[in-house]
């Protein structure tokens, strides 16, 4: 008896959840601030973390760049945002304050995900790993982005993660030049 309770209580707890984030996805003003914190967290972490990997080999550097971009890129975005929005005059208070809000919170908590595989796996190791994370965080909201758009998904995936690549490979070279030309 005190079972079935409760199952039931969990299953009206993620029910609550579900009915939580449907309620954040169809306000304006938070999917942007999803979406845009989710995707910029991703690649500018990845994008980071693969440039000073490639021109430093060092994890203080990966390290602290991780932080960087969770607290000092995720402000930036915000108020990035923030501005867009008011530059828009169909924007309302409440759409301009949750934009502002979702993208700092959603970059802050996406770059710092980065940070435990660094803490916990060795160097290169982690930067492989957290490449891939990020290109799984890119390609489910991509696939979100196809399902809210009633379209495909496979080519808003393709096309999001031949983007993040470019990002990618760029930062890759951009390291690697770095590393040769001043060390």
């Amino acid at each position: 008896m005190a079972t079935n309770g409760l199952v039931e209580a969990a299953a009206y707890h993620a029910g609550g959840e579900r009915t939580r984030m449907k309620r954040i996805i169809k306000n304006k003003g938070a999917r942007t601030g999803l979406f845009f914190g989710a995707t910029s967290g991703a690649i500018t972490t990845i994008g980071l973390m693969v440039g000073l990997h490639a021109g430093t080999e060092s994890l203080i550097a990966v390290l602290g760049g991780i932080l960087v971009v969770a607290v000092a890129d995720a402000m930036s975005d915000a108020m990035g945002i923030h501005l867009a929005q008011e530059a828009d005059p169909t924007s309302t208070s409440d759409h301009i304050w949750a934009a502002t809000f979702w993208t700092f919170a959603t970059k802050l908590v996406v770059a710092l995900t980065f940070a435990v595989p660094v803490l916990w796996l060795p160097l290169r190791t982690a930067v492989i790993v957290s490449v891939s994370w990020g290109l799984l965080v890119i390609g489910l909201l991509s696939v979100l982005i196809a399902r809210i758009q009633r379209v495909r998904a496979l080519p808003v995936v393709t096309e999001h993660l031949a983007i993040a690549l470019v990002v990618v490979t760029a930062s890759y070279f951009i390291g690697t030049w770095v590393r040769s030309t001043f060390a």
